[in-house]
């Protein structure tokens, strides 16, 4: 039986390709520069000239240093956190470096006093901006680690674990092959969710799962359960983060094909766009009351911190509700 570790989130350097991080990266040093420049002012005009001055060499040193940083993103994550931080620093200080060099003839610019704040400058801002990222990766993996325990909870709810043991049972003389593939199923299902999931999933590994689980359920729903898949074009080794499949077709399969007797038919359309990857899951909706509402609000909340976990702006999901179906449709950036 997997043993759930209690450690927290390592240390790890930012992925320099997410755009959110690009975007806090080009925020934080045009927010610095223009305070440098507002203490080194006595007035608003010469605020402005140093602010035009300093901003001319910084823009093309940061565009220099995220261009490095963007194209060695897979290499600086492959490395340890303690050898990573070196490797940044002394980008972003070569960068400075080169670029003050090339640009001090033409912007007037003392080589020895004025490298040297610039070097103090950058060094000090580029630690400060990795100790944020790590700090906000700590903050944010509580999220993480709530996600994975409420989808424990929520998978092992008593009606979900009973009747499908009971439908195991009623299996087990009549079609014994069945009921040891449900098992099988039912074990593979709490294996992955009592693991540790902090880290990417593939498209396929998470399909996998969510067939299992959808095969649970259609043992003891029957013919009231239907799934349309369209996933012939999905990209099966894309990265997605793990557990967002199954506890979208649980969310479908409680709150639109249980509470009706009737036959009830889940579409699951995974596609790649561009550089983009989208889940869209569709399922019968019956406005029969708030706790459908307020269950659903709640599914998808979890699912939003999660992608803002792996993917800070780069995610996005989005929920619609007509006469009859409740959707679902989640973008990811394509990652192989």
């Amino acid at each position: 039986m997997a043993i759930i570790e209690q450690n927290g989130i390592p240390n790890a350097l930012p992925d320099f390709r997410n755009l959110g991080v690009l975007l806090r990266t080009l925020l934080t040093v045009n927010l610095a520069t223009m305070l440098a420049a507002l203490l080194d002012s006595a007035s608003f005009g010469e605020f402005a000239a140093r602010f035009a001055l300093f901003a001319a060499l910084v823009e093309p040193c940061l565009m220099t240093v995220l261009i490095l940083l963007y194209g060695l993103t897979p290499r600086l994550l492959a490395l340890p956190y303690r050898q990573g931080v070196p490797v940044v620093l002394a980008l972003g200080l070569l960068s400075f470096a080169v670029v003050y060099s090339l640009l001090a003839p033409m912007l007037e610019l003392h080589r020895g006093e004025g490298l040297l704040r610039g070097l103090i400058y950058t060094g000090v801002l580029s630690g400060l901006l990795l100790n944020y990222f790590q700090l906000r990766n700590k903050a944010l993996s509580p999220a993480l680690a709530e996600a994975r325990l409420q989808a424990l909870q929520a998978r092992i709810r008593p009606h979900f674990l009973f009747n499908s043991i009971n439908a195991v049972l009623s299996l087990i003389r009549s079609e014994p092959r069945k009921a040891e593939r449900a098992l099988e199923d039912l074990a593979e299902l709490f294996r992955v969710l009592m693991a540790e999931n902090k880290q990417m999933s593939t498209l396929w590994r998470e399909l996998e799962l969510a067939r299992n689980y959808l095969a649970l359920e259609e043992l003891r729903l029957g013919e009231r359960l239907k799934i349309d898949w369209h996933t012939d074009k999905a990209p099966m080794q894309a990265a997605i983060p793990p557990l967002i499949l199954q506890p979208l077709l649980e969310n479908a399969v409680y709150h639109g094909i249980e509470p009706h007797p009737e036959v009830g038919v889940i579409s699951v359309n995974i596609y790649r766009s561009r550089n983009e990857l989208h889940i869209d899951i569709r399922n019968p909706f019956y406005n029969s009351g708030e706790s459908h509402h307020i269950g659903n609000k709640m599914a998808m909340a979890n699912i939003r911190e999660r992608l803002l976990l792996f993917f800070d702006a780069e995610a996005s999901l989005k929920t619609s509700v007509g006469s009859n179906y409740y959707q679902v449709h989640i973008v990811l950036p394509f990652r192989e």
